[in-house]
């Protein structure tokens, strides 16, 4: 029923697993595709082998594949020699593109590593004060794109117990944990739940019967609006 695949990295997104995203029901709208940085200068450094540029085209291609696509990443701040200007580009990619999820970290030296032996270490308050200001972006497009979810009804696999009693715990198409009064023996079945509220990192549902207009199964949401939810 659900096709999940591993993180890709942005020059494994070939015309064909593109492509994929478009003609394969089961494979869920939710993608995890690193960029570290939006600094070509940077990604050079690190050695990843993409541009921002190349990013940009390829997150256009997939949401012209499949509109209702939702993405997340990894971003890496403050390695050697990162400039404000080169964690502006990181900045503006974020807020060009907007991501559904992300996990970001500061740069730590690893003995050993290319990147230890760099010059122009970034002082550790330096790259504090730039990684909060990344994941209050992050973390407010998250939260926004979750909002958006509450009212409509999405298909949610059903997994483990949740933390309160008679509570099950589940993941909707874009990989939401979403938390629902439900009885044990419908673990590992997917059932359609209305979104009614959001919580840290989550979503809390209830069952209801899909509406025009809403997420189903057989349904997508509206790409305009999901895709403002985390611009």
């Amino acid at each position: 029923a659900r096709i999940r695949y591993t993180t890709s990295h942005p020059r494994d997104m070939d015309d064909e697993l593109i492509a994929a995203h478009a003609e394969v029901p089961q494979l869920m709208p939710f993608l995890h595709l690193p960029v570290q940085s939006g600094s070509d200068r940077i990604l050079e450094a690190m050695n990843r082998q993409h541009t921002a540029r190349l990013y940009y085209d390829i997150v256009d291609r997939l949401r012209a594949a499949r509109p209702d696509i939702a993405l997340s990443s990894d971003f890496i701040v403050g390695f050697p020699g990162e400039s404000e200007a080169d964690f502006a580009a990181t900045m503006k990619l974020v807020q060009d593109i907007g991501f559904a999820q992300a996990f970001s970290f500061n740069y730590s030296v690893r003995p050993g590593t290319p990147g230890a032996a760099m010059e122009n270490q970034v002082p550790e308050a330096v790259k504090d004060e730039r990684l909060q200001r990344l994941q209050a972006v992050l973390n407010a497009q998250q939260v926004e794109f979750n909002r958006a979810m509450i009212g409509r009804v999405l298909p949610v696999l059903l997994e483990k117990p949740g933390k309160r009693a008679g509570q099950l715990v589940g993941r909707s198409p874009y990989l939401q944990a979403v938390h629902v009064m439900a009885d044990p023996s419908e673990i590992s079945r997917l059932v359609d739940l209305r979104i009614d509220d959001i919580g840290h990192f989550s979503l809390s549902g209830s069952r209801a019967a899909a509406a025009p207009g809403v997420i189903h199964s057989s349904h997508r949401p509206n790409p305009k609006s999901l895709q403002e939810a985390v611009a």
